[in-house]
This record gives C-alpha cells, structure tokens and sequence, in this order.
C-alpha cells in the first residue's frame, strides 16, 4: 500500500519523539519503504531527524540517506560523526556512497574514508571521487558481475556467486578477456540454461553497447534511452570494464538537466509541462 505523509502523521511523529516514543516510531516509521521515511525527515526538525535514524537499522539507515532531500542531507550529515556516516557508507553501492562523501567539507571526506572498514570499498570510492561529477564515470557504480571469456559455465557460476554479495541487482552478465578488457554481454537467461561444460566465449554476444568513463552524464543518459537500456557497462580509454551505469541514476541526470532548463527558461524547442516525463523533458531539450 503506498504511503501518504500528512500533517496529522507528522504531528504524531513530533510527539513520538517528544515523549522518546520509540516504539511507535518503530512500529510507524521503520517498517515504511526508505524513500517514505526520507520524506518524513525531510520535513522534521534536526534533532527528530536524529532520533529517527539512530532507530534504523544499519541498511535502512543507508538507503534512507540516500533517498533524502540533498539540502537536508547536508545538514544532517554535519550532525554526524566521520564514524557514523562511514557505517551508514558500508552499506551502500560504491556510486551513492560517493554522491554523498562528495559533498562533504575535503577534511571530513577523508576522515570518513579513514573510518571505512573495508579498503576495497574505500578504494573504489577514492577512484569515482577522482571523475567529474557530471560524467559517466562520476555517476557509475563499481559493482559489477563479471565473466572471463575462457572459463566454463561451472567455473562462471562459481565465480560470479561470490560477485553478487556486492551487487544489488543483476542485470545481464558482462564479458571479459584476461586483460579485463569488456568483449560482450551474457544473458542471464542463457547461462542458466547452458550444461556446465558451455564455454563462455560459446555464449556471449560480442560488442555491447557502452560508454567510455570520461563522457558527459548526460550523453550516457541519451544512449540509454535511444537504446532502452536498463544498464549500460562503462570502460576506461583502453577498454577495461571498469563499472556500470543503472536506469535510476540516468533518470536523475535527466531530471536535474529538466531543472535546469526550467529555472534558466531557455533552449527548449517543444512545449512541456512540470509534470511531463523525463525523457519527454529531454526530447524538448534537442534542437
């Protein structure tokens, strides 16, 4: 059932933390999906914000800082700690974890690095702070699911089943040669089906569609949708697989562009509403 915030909802989530309620805000707001309790923090005060979230647990504190408003956010990351922000990070994909360390003060940004447990992950994270922001490799996400050309189908599944601990959603399986270099796509529909025996390079298809990391944002979310693509593989400039690009995060590209074009009130060439589609929004934005 979708969830519908109200002033009478919010005053008794002011009340709840007024009176250190803490069941009703388990019982209310915790069980809610990440993005409504975003919403509720949006609109609470600081400290009620607080309470909320020391209520959450380690991954509902983590997609709930991503689903928040980015002014809010900002505010609220200032009340926590290097070591408590480096928690919440833990649990999040490589590329939210970097939109939000990205806009912290340069000094905390390291202390929070320093605080990250695994050095995998803070390594990853260091190499997309390095992109800009608006490019595909400032947008893309490390986790990836990968296969080398040469192995079998058994030696694949072996492989790959301890590379989706890190990765949320598993699209399509990516290809590579023993130089990491991206050779195709493999469907996951066509490796389950395929005897243990199958090699890989017997399976894949060739020459995927992809971008290179250093291209506008942008122009990444354009591909995307000429193509209708859910995902789309990112290369560095001698063609190693290096991360990956989800629907969700060329949808926010578009719509922060759409913004843009709103609040400047220039370059749109076909007439659109507020509440048009995203893609619509970038239709109207080509000459």
């Amino acid at each position: 059932m979708q969830f519908e915030l109200t002033k009478q909802f919010l005053s008794d989530v002011s009340h709840a933390v007024c009176e250190k309620d803490s069941l009703f805000i388990i019982k209310n707001v915790n069980e809610l999906h990440p993005a409504d309790i975003a919403e509720i923090m949006d609109y609470v005060n600081l400290q009620e914000a607080q309470y909320i979230y020391q209520l959450l647990d380690e991954e509902q504190a983590a997609d709930v800082l991503v689903e928040i408003d980015e002014d809010v956010r900002d505010k609220f990351l200032a009340s926590l700690s290097a070591k408590e922000i480096a928690e919440s990070i833990e649990n999040m994909d490589s590329d939210d974890a970097t939109d939000l360390i990205q806009d912290l003060p340069e000094k905390k940004q390291e202390e929070v690095l320093s605080e990250i447990k695994d050095e995998s992950q803070s390594s990853d994270i260091t190499d997309l702070l390095n992109y800009e922001e608006d490019s595909a490799g400032g947008i893309m996400a490390k986790e990836f699911v990968a296969a080398n050309i040469n192995w079998t189908v058994k030696e694949a599944l072996k492989m790959l089943r301890k590379q989706v601990e890190d990765v949320d959603n598993v699209f399509t399986i990516y290809v590579t040669d023993n130089k990491a270099k991206l050779k195709g796509t493999l469907s996951l529909k066509k490796f389950l089906y395929a005897s243990d025996e199958t090699l890989i390079k017997d399976l894949y298809r060739p020459d995927p569609i992809h971008v290179d990391a250093l291209i506008p944002s942008e122009e990444v979310a354009s591909v995307m949708e000429k193509y209708e693509l859910v995902v789309i593989p990112v290369v560095n400039d001698v063609g190693m697989l290096i991360g990956r690009i989800t629907i969700d995060d060329a949808l926010e590209v578009i719509k922060e562009e759409a913004e843009k074009d709103y609040q400047m009130a220039s370059g749109i060439s076909e007439k659109v509403e507020s509440s048009d589609n995203v893609w619509v929004l970038s239709r109207a934005r080509l000459p």
